[in-house]
């Protein structure tokens, strides 16, 4: 499997798993990223940090840290 921060801009993935523990997760959760929930790469920074995505109908910056523990399937 791979995570979003190795997925390519313009790619739409569907989240499998999401790793981490506790806050960390949680906030991810918060953010709208749950298991099931497609997610569209829209851009990425030019030092590739952060990734904008489009997920529930609307943008969202998340730090490459973050994007390591989504893993995700095209």
């Amino acid at each position: 499997m791979r995570t979003l921060k190795e997925s390519k801009v313009g790619d739409t993935v569907r989240v499998v798993k999401l790793h981490g523990e506790g806050a960390v997760k949680r906030r991810i959760m918060d953010m709208g990223l749950t298991k099931g929930v497609d997610v569209r790469i829209r851009k990425v920074a030019p030092l590739g940090d952060p990734i904008e995505v489009t997920v529930r109908g609307y943008e969202l910056s998340i730090r490459k840290a973050d994007a390591e523990m989504i893993e995700v399937d095209v």
